[in-house]
């Protein structure tokens, strides 16, 4: 049972996909149904207001061709002069003749003693409401009956027109006439076939319309779709061809107006981008020389402090602090314009990341020292990849000097695993955390959770820029995750081979992924 669900539910799910992806599909089916639903209410209607008209037509000419009839069947009679006893002699008369036209209709007479009828119709023919009407009264009545006769055809729709004649003696004698509605019934019959057929002609060209149409709306859009998607992928030279000066038309005029202009201020933005990165790039290389210089001065000055005053002192130190500092935000600098530029490379080498994260940590244990905080590390042992170990190195310094900068003195907890495919580096920190919204922009230069937060560690604000740049260089992943009073989790990972695509990560990102979770919470890759 479960199999023939599966089964039924796989053979839905091509139709259904159909029917969601495509519009001409949705407009020829939707004004096809309503067509057909206008044309069958139609229909409806022309076949009511027919049916009406014919048998209100029939119904007057029925009364009439009786009334006509019943007077010469009372004149004959009262012309009659007769004893009682042949009386019905005159009567099967009277109603031979009366009915000698079966085609227009058929006589009943209601006798005292049995029934005269002609063309085999009987009196069961005559709704019983209608005999004892008219024989307790005198009138005409016509109501639709079911024409059943004697010889065994089918029974046939028909009007019965009820009144009577009186006899020379004074007896009330019913009188029925009963007309067959058998070429009205053709007539509707034909004229349902004809609105059937002309319905099936509309339909098929209401089919044919909406289809023309819906090409003619749809065949412009793809066009531009797939203009847009080069667009998207970078050819700003594509544009819509344009036809017409309908509203389609109008829509491709706007969007080459809108790719015109993508184009034009991209190319800006490219440009200014392109005057950015050599600005920083040529001040960056024309401060090395002076910085050298002061740095020489101030590493001479700072090493003869001890015999300046002890306001000269501070200040050498200060001089001497702010001068590497000032060196490394320089140095970071020329790394960033070299990956603006495209010009950064790896340098490949199978190497123990376990055994250079424990490295790594071990440089740090004098900063997490004075900051009060314990590294603890969490590893199953090597777990070796090609990878370039300078910037890897790098990237593990910068989120163990972040996880101290904002870890609050709570213990951090630095994991190394891998699988078939990936090494993972996790870095938790039990401190003042991260907003979702934020694990983005955590990524971008010069960027702090709060501004008016002082380091204490004296980072650049590119520290985690570089990383991120360093681990899209090795087509890795560098992910955060973070909520605000349950510190934050930076999540390293790489491919053994650089030509192994990632498509998970062998350590969850926050309390709650799992360890396949191959997009995480916000993804910097």
């Amino acid at each position: 049972m479960a199999t023939r669900r599966r089964r039924l539910a796989a053979g839905l799910a091509r139709p259904v996909r159909l029917w969601h992806s495509s519009l001409a599909l949705r407009l020829v089916v939707g004004l096809v149904a309503v067509s057909g639903l206008l044309l069958v209410l139609g229909g409806m209607l022309i076949m009511r207001q027919a049916s009406n008209e014919l048998l209100e037509s029939k119904r007057r000419s029925a009364v009439a061709e009786a009334g006509s009839t019943l007077g010469r069947m009372q004149s004959q009679l009262s012309a009659t002069d007769l004893q009682q006893a042949t009386l019905y002699e005159r009567l099967s008369q009277i109603t031979e003749q009366a009915g000698s036209e079966p085609e227009l209709f058929w006589v009943v007479v209601e006798g005292p003693v049995s029934v005269y009828a002609s063309g085999g119709v009987g009196l069961d023919s005559v709704p019983v409401a209608l005999r004892t009407l008219a024989s307790s009264a005198s009138g005409m009545w016509v109501t639709p009956t079911s024409i059943h006769h004697i010889d065994g055809h089918e029974d046939a729709p028909g009007l019965v027109v009820a009144s009577s004649v009186v006899s020379p003696t004074g007896l009330r004698v019913p009188v029925y006439f009963v007309f067959p509605q058998s070429y009205e019934a053709q007539t509707l019959e034909v004229l349902r076939r004809a609105l059937m057929s002309a319905g099936a002609v509309l339909l098929v060209f209401f089919a044919l319309f909406a289809w023309f149409t819906a090409r003619r709306v749809t065949i412009p859009m793809r066009a531009m779709s797939r203009t847009a998607e080069r667009i998207a992928g970078g050819l700003l030279s594509e544009r819509v061809t344009i036809s017409g000066t309908d509203e389609l038309a109008r829509l491709g005029r706007s969007m080459n107006h809108m790719a015109g202009q993508l184009d034009k201020q991209i190319t800006e933005l490219e440009k200014l981008s392109r005057l950015q990165q050599r600005f920083v790039s040529d001040v960056s290389h024309e401060l090395r020389t002076p910085l050298t210089t002061m740095k020489m001065a101030s590493e001479v000055l700072y090493e003869v402090r001890e015999g300046f005053d002890p306001a000269s002192t501070r200040t050498v130190e200060l001089l001497n602090h702010e001068v590497e500092r000032f060196e490394k935000l320089l140095a970071d600098l020329l790394e960033i314009s070299r990956f603006d530029a495209g010009a950064a490379q790896l340098v490949l080498e199978e190497t123990d990341v376990a055994e250079l994260v424990d490295r790594e940590v071990r440089a740090q244990e004098q900063l997490a020292q004075r900051l009060h905080s314990e590294i603890h590390i969490h590893s199953d042992g090597p777990e070796r990849a090609e990878i370039d170990s300078r910037r890897v190195a790098r990237i593990v310094r910068n989120l163990l000097t972040n996880a101290l900068e904002y870890g609050e003195g709570e213990p951090i907890d630095v994991t190394v695993a891998g699988d078939q495919h990936a090494v993972a580096v996790r870095v938790h920190d039990h401190g003042v955390g991260l907003l979702p919204k934020q694990t983005q922009k955590v990524f971008n230069r010069f960027w702090r959770a709060d501004p008016s937060r002082q380091r204490s560690v004296g980072g650049t604000g590119l520290g985690l820029s570089i990383s991120l740049e360093d681990a899209r260089l090795h087509h890795g992943w560098l992910q955060a995750w973070g909520r605000p009073g349950r510190g934050s989790v930076f999540r390293l990972t790489l491919p053994r081979r650089p030509d192994d695509p990632l498509r998970s990560s062998p350590l969850p990102l926050g309390p709650g992924h799992r360890a396949t979770d191959d997009l995480g919470e916000a993804r910097a890759s």
